[in-house]
Order: C-alpha cells, then structure tokens, then sequence
C-alpha cells in the first residue's frame, strides 16, 4: 500500500498565481470525517487533470511567464455543509483565517481568487451564491452533476490570491442576476435535455417515460425535459422521481409502482435523469424483478457509471443510450496519471509533501481517508475510457487565461505589480475566448461553453459495455442507424408510441389527457391533411377542391354549360329540325299569303308570328358557352318579347272566332273590323310594348346576374346565371300566360259546324301545348341539379315552340301542299253572317269526310 495519495501537493509562495480543481483522490477517514470510506476513481482523474493543467502552465513561458500557480484539494463528501468550510476558509482574508466585515469588498484581497468545483448541482448552487457575494469567480469542469461517489472541491492559492470554481450543470446556474461569478465548461443541462428531445423526435419515439433522482440534479433535470418534449409533442406517460438511496437500502418509493406499470404498457422508452447511485437503486429493482427490456435514455451523469456498467444482469434490460459531451482527447494524460500514481508510492516523496503541507485541510475537513493510500493504476485507470478530464483541465486554463489579460501579460512577463482583485478577475472572465489542449473555448453570456455532444450506445462485450458513438448532437440532431444495435429480435428499431402513425391524409382525434393518443380520421372531400401531425383537417379555400384523405387542394376548373357537352348537341339537333319546320312554314305561308288559307289564319299576322316563333327558337343559342351579363340579359329578352309577338296574333285569331261563334250577329261586322286590319296590329303592339315594359323594370330592378357557385360540384366551380327575384321573374311570364289562357277560353267551348274549317280545335291544342310544357317546366327546373337548369330551358323553349308549330301552323302547310282543293273561301271564310257562326270544322280529317259526302 502506498504510504500517500497523489494530488496532496502545497503550492508554491511568491509573486504567483493558484489554480486547481477536480476532486480529490483521498477520502477522509471513516471515524473523523462525514465522508465515507470510498475511493472515487473519478474524481481522482479529475484532480489530477487540473494538476497536469497547473503544471504545464507554471513549465510553459507564454500564458503567465515569471509566475507559479499552487493549488490545494479538499473534500465536499457531496454535503454543502462539508464543502462550506473550505469555502469559508478561501475567503478568509490573505495572511489570515478570519473574514473581514466591510461595507465595500472592492478592495478586499481574499485568501484566494477562485475555486474549481464542485462537481455537485446541490454543492454548486451554495457555494455559487456564497461565492456570487464576493465575485469570485467559479468555473465549472465536468458534465454531471451529481458522481457516484462524494464530490471535492479544489481552492487555488498563489501569490496573486487567484481561486477558480467549477460547478454543475443544473440550469438554475445560468441566471446571472443569482450567479453572476458562476462559469462552467461544460454546457447546461438545458442542452442535453434538448437534445434528448431531438433524439426521441428523430426516433419517432412520442409515448415515453421519465424518472429523475430526487436531487437538484434529477428534479431541474426532469423539469426542463418535461416541458421542452412537451412543447414538441412527446407525450410523457409515466413520470417520477426516484428517492436517494440510503445506507441499507434501495428503496424506490413511488416508481416501484411506475416502473410496473411501464412494463405493463406500450411505453418502450424510459428517460433516467438521475445520478448514478440513484440510477444503480433503480436498474437493481428492475434486474431483481425481471421487468421487460427498454429502451434507456441516459443522462450523462450515469452513462459512463462503472458503478451501473458493471451491476449484474444489467446486459438484460434492454438497450442503452445517451448524450456525452465532447472534449479534446489528452493522450498524455494516461502516461501522467500511471506517473503520479508510480511516485505516491515512494516514501520519500511523501514525505517532501508532508513537510510542505500548510496544515490547513485537517482543520477544515478532517483527516486524509486510508483509501486513498490504495490507489493505484488498476483502480483508476478503467476511468480513462469514459470519464470526460478535458473540462477540469480547460477550467484551469480559463482562469490562467483571465490572469493573463488582468496582468497584461505577453511573451516576456507580466508588468502588472498590483494585485488582483476577484471582481477584476471577473471582468476578464465575461465573453472570454481561450485556448486549452488547441481546442477554443468561448463563455457565452451565461457563463457556459458551447460543446457538441456524442451519442453514445452500450454496446456489450464480456459482461461489460464499451461506448460506441453513434450520433452527435451540435444545435441538429444527427444519427448513424446503420452503428444501432438495438435489444429487439432482429434488431428491428423499437416502436414507442401510443397510436400508429396516422396514413397521409389522416389527422389526429385525441383522446384522453395524451396528445400522443389518438384515433386517425379520414379528411373528407373538401378539406385536406395540412402537417402530418395536426388535428384538425384544413378546409380548401373556395376556389379548390379536395378528394377525401387529401394531403392538398386543387384548384376548381369553371363549369357551365358548354358547347360539346352531348345534352348541347342533342338540344342543337332539335333547334335545327325547329327552325327548318318553321322556315317551311313561314315560305309556306308567305308564298300562299292570299289563299283563303292564309287568311284565314291572320295573312300577314300569321307570318309575323311565325317569325317570332322562329326568333324564340334562336333565343336558346344565348345559355351555352360562359355565362356573360349580356347573354344573361338577352336570353330574357329574346324569349319573352318574339313569343309575347306570336301569343298575340294567336289571341287575335282566337278573338275572331269566338266573336264569329259566340256573339249576336248585329256585333259581328263592327267586331270583325276591329280585329283586322291596322287595328289588329296596334293590339300586337301593345301587347308586346307591355312584355317589353315589363321586361325592362325586371332587368333593372332585379337584373340576372352571373354569379360562380363553388359549392353545389365537388370538383368545379359552377358559373351560372343567377335570377334574382323569382316572383318577378313569374310576372314577366305573366304576360304571355295571359294571352294563352285568354286564346283557350276564346276556343275551348266554341261549336263548329259541318264542311269548315275548324281554327278553334287547333288554336286550343297550341295552347294545351304551350301551358303543359311550361307547368311541366316549373318542377323539372326545381328538382334537377343547378347544372342541369340550361339545357332544362333550352328544351322547354324548343318544345313550346315545337307544340305550336305542330297544333297549329304545320296542320295548314299539310292542307297547302298536300289538299290544295280545300284552300277555298267556303272551307276557310264562310259565305255570310250565318257562315260566320260555323267557321271550321272539327279538323282536317273531319273536313275531308264532310268535303268528300
């Protein structure tokens, strides 16, 4: 057994500078000290790391040239208490054991000027704000916050007074109003939460559970996780804190429970933020109880555990991952740690450290422990694998660092006589760029440094785990799959959700508390699947369209009735048969305009409807195409005053009949020559000035308008004309329906006699046709889709015109062509009063049979 530990060195007197940190490799003796007798090999490393820093920069001539730094090494045991009687004793004033009361400290020299350490959260956070009175700066080296074993803290002493702190790596420490002499190499633990944030999103890991060690470390730890994965969507099942293992125990508490119902569920991934004994407590009940394999997201403080590493049947509960933080690799640090652990084991250098021993630290923490007298290369040196040194180095060089520009040092010395204060120690720390092991270092406004970190997976090998980096995290997640080795069978990444992924086209109904549980909903028509992870669907705009399931909308085309459409080209074929029977019948008619026939029927009235029947005809070729005002406008005009024309010389020819059935004789000739002649036309014109009044209040108190309708097509935009009032619409009708009703009862009751022509029975049949296409016009008009309306008019139009052409005018054109001998004054005119009574007969048929007998 070596008769000394390393790292019990005293520091240089003269005009110098202290620097040091880490922890301790010595514990204090189990009968004195509140320390127990462990021998933390970690710690250990890191004092020795701040001891090769102090050494290579008191041997180099460039950072401080002409000064020395000395350091002392002290025990926390993990206790603020413990650690607040080194504290007290780096302040006592220089040359003194007692610190001075004043008002203002600007001027006060403490012992020392900065401390590195500690290591603990909880330690950190008293002796921040204790240190924070008297600005002394602190600089933190190491990521985690809470070490299996108990912590140190190391005090610098020099002929400057220069004393350096590291402190952990809870958030809370970023405040500066709080903390405003707190540095720390090392980032908080804000950043690692953060990037396990990113892992799991990276993973598609959303249904998760979370433990933390109930500690400062494991309570903002969990804190700050929670609510950063919550802000991203990750639902955290299962939470808890773990109570700290006590001596004889590993009582978990509440999370007993927690991890059953973990191991019950579909949850696959458990987040452990907790320090490494509390993590040991943990994983010991998980092995003992034999509860289903994990996926382990670990913090940094225990991923490099050997404590957990090397706990029995820890290969069986699943796989292990976490974040660690990047330092510069030291290759010469191992051959240091073998050297200083060869020379602890010579008497005689331990003696030459007795007698340079200031005798300070038996009075603040108790005796040196025994168990530091066993270290040697095989207790410490596993350490060097996974154990981050490069921070308690790069503390020391911060303060180094600071020293050189308070003392305005350069390449030939330091000009500075004065001493330094802390507060001016302090200045030169604040946004201060430095160098260590050729790796730049920056403290940003918090007091933290920015280093990236590695992924790390547990990857095993003759029942211990060996590191193996599998991704980095530097502001962006990056991940190496093809590096994963995962516990499944197959090696199949695990699946840590609540509910399946939804399919595209899918959102998100939540239900329950978690928003990670859900059932997928299908996006009806019209609405869309904007971001894979939204709740409700997205509604098009009005100008779009969407099939159901849709993840984006498509523009809507324009529909309206178009001229290719089949039901235009059929409507088309029947306007031209129209128009050629009416053509017919007009040349018929004009080329026979003096027959009795024709005269008859009105002579030149009877053309002149025909020309406006044949005017109705053409109004249809208005409804296809895109809809305009114009065409909307004209359609009105163009049906309603040419058929008002014809409806009117029907009603005259109507008149002259009923006046010649129904009235007495005296009444006949005065009556007859009033619905002839220029008299007969003003009755035409009058008529149709009144359907062009009408027509004209309609189009300018409710004019038709063209409007798109983007709702009644799934797909298109329907561009139609709209009617605006449709009670004014029926009264612009009212006109013509007048006329027609007014021919039917002029004809419908009138008695014919043998051997004339019947002009009654035709005219009551053009009316019978006109009233059952346009009443058979109001129902079809309703109940067909509002695509359909065009072409439902058109036909109505081509079909009223068709009824009348058909009872009425083409009944004579057969009598023209086909029976000229009945084209004569008695068959059609009557031979006097008495004749006048009788015009007509029963029909066509029925006059040939007369004609014939």
């Amino acid at each position: 057994m070596p008769p000394c530990a390393p790292g019990r060195e005293a520091g240089s007197e003269g005009r110098g500078g202290g620097a040091g940190g880490g922890r301790s490799g010595g514990e204090a003796s189990a009968t004195r000290s509140p320390c127990g007798p462990r021998l933390s090999a970690p710690g250990l490393l890191w004092a020795l790391a701040m001891m090769m820093a102090v050494e290579e920069i008191n041997n180099a001539s460039t950072l401080l040239p002409g000064l020395r730094l000395g350091y002392d090494l002290f025990d926390t045991c993990s206790e603020p208490v413990v650690a607040m009687k080194p504290s007290l004793v780096f302040m006592a004033k220089a040359g003194s054991r007692s610190i001075g009361a004043y008002c203002d400290y600007t001027q006060y020299q403490p012992r020392v000027l900065a401390v590195i350490g500690p290591h603990s959260s909880e330690v950190a956070l008293v002796t921040g704000k204790f240190f924070s009175f008297f600005l002394m700066p602190q600089v933190r080296p190491l990521p985690m916050s809470h070490p299996p074993t108990h912590l140190r803290s190391l005090s610098v002493r020099s002929h400057l007074r220069l004393q350096v702190s590291y402190g952990a790596t809870t958030d809370r420490l970023s405040n500066r109003e709080t903390f405003p002499s707190f540095f720390r190499t090392v980032p908080s633990d804000r950043v690692q939460a953060t990037a396990m944030v990113e892992l799991l999103r990276g993973l598609r890991w959303n249904w998760v559970a979370a433990v933390g060690s109930d500690d400062e470390y494991g309570r903002q730890g969990l804190s700050l996780f929670s609510s950063l994965a919550n802000a991203k969507g990750i639902c955290i099942a299962y939470e808890g804190l773990m109570p700290l293992p006590r001596a004889g125990g590993t009582r978990l508490g509440s999370v007993q429970s927690l991890l059953h119902q973990v191991n019950h569920s579909s949850v696959q991934v458990v987040v452990v933020f907790s320090s490494a004994h509390a993590t040991y407590s943990l994983f010991s009940y998980t092995i003992h109880y034999k509860l289903s394999p994990k996926v382990w997201v670990a913090s940094e403080a225990w991923l490099t555990s050997s404590l957990v590493m090397m706990l029995p049947g820890m290969e069986r509960v699943g796989t292990v991952l976490g974040f660690l933080h990047q330092g510069a690799e030291m290759p010469e640090f191992r051959s240091y740690v073998q050297t200083r652990l060869a020379q602890a084991a010579e008497p005689a250098y331990c003696a030459s450290l007795e007698a340079g021993r200031l005798g300070l630290e038996e009075h603040v923490v108790g005796p040196r422990c025994p168990q530091c007298d066993r270290a040697s290369p095989e207790n410490v040196t596993d350490g060097l694998l996974y154990h981050q040194t490069f921070a308690a180095y790069a503390a020391v060089y911060s303060v180094a660092h600071a020293l050189h520009k308070a003392l305005l040092c350069n390449s030939s010395g330091c000009p500075t006589q004065e001493p330094v204060r802390p507060w001016q120690l302090l200045e030169n720390m604040y946004n201060m760029s430095f160098r260590a092991y050729n790796r730049t270092l920056q403290f940003d406004t918090s007091g933290n440094v920015d280093l990236a970190y590695d992924l790390k997976l547990w990857v095993w090998r003759d029942q211990m785990p060996t590191l193996r980096t599998v991704g980095s995290y530097n502001g962006s997640l990056e991940l190496q799959f093809s590096n994963m080795i995962w516990h499944t069978p197959g090696n199949q990444e695990p699946v840590s959700q609540c509910s399946r992924q939804c399919r595209e086209g899918q959102v998100r109904r939540v239900k329950g508390f978690h928003s990670c549980c859900y059932d997928c909903v299908d996006c009806k028509a019209g609405s869309y699947q904007r971001h894979p992870d939204d709740a409700l669907c997205s509604k098009c705009d009005q100008d779009q369209w969407s099939p159901d399931r849709s993840t984006r909308c498509f523009p809507r085309r324009p529909r309206f009735l178009a001229w290719g459409e089949p039901a235009v080209l059929g409507l088309l074929l029947l306007l031209g048969i129209v128009l050629v029977l009416v053509l017919i019948a007009l040349g018929l008619f004009t080329w026979h305009r003096d027959s009795p026939l024709v005269q008859a029927a009105g002579g030149p009235r009877a053309c002149f409807g025909l020309a406006c029947l044949g005017l109705v005809c053409l109004s249809v070729l208005l409804f296809p195409g895109r809809p305009s005002t114009a065409s909307c406008v004209g359609q009105q005009l163009l049906l309603h005053l040419p058929l008002t024309g014809c409806l009117s010389t029907l009603f005259l020819q109507a008149a002259e009949i009923f006046v010649g059935s129904e009235l007495p004789p005296s009444w006949t000739d005065w009556l007859h020559s009033r619905l002839r002649g220029p008299w007969a036309w003003l009755v035409v014109l009058l008529a149709m000035l009144a359907e062009a009044a009408l027509c004209s209040w309609y189009l300018a108190v409710f004019p038709p308008v063209v409007v798109t309708n983007w709702h009644v097509l799934p797909t298109e935009a329907l561009v139609h004309c709209r009617v605006s009032s449709w009670i004014s619409f029926g009264v612009v009708h009212a006109t013509n329906a007048m006329l027609a009703f007014l021919c039917f009862l002029g004809t419908f009751l009138v008695q014919s006699r043998p051997g004339r022509y019947n002009s009654a029975r035709s005219l009551t049949f053009a009316m019978l046709a006109y009233f059952i296409t346009w009443v058979s016009y109001i129902p079809l008009f309703a109940n067909v889709h509002m695509v359909s309306h065009p072409p439902v008019q058109m036909g109505t139009i081509l079909f009223c015109v068709l009824g009348i052409l058909a009872t009425f005018h083409l009944p004579k054109c057969y009598l023209l062509l086909w029976r000229p001998d009945l084209n004569t004054p008695e068959f059609f005119l009557g031979g006097g009063p008495s004749d006048a009574r009788g015009q007509g007969s029963s029909g066509v048929g029925e006059e040939t049979q007369g004609k014939n007998k």
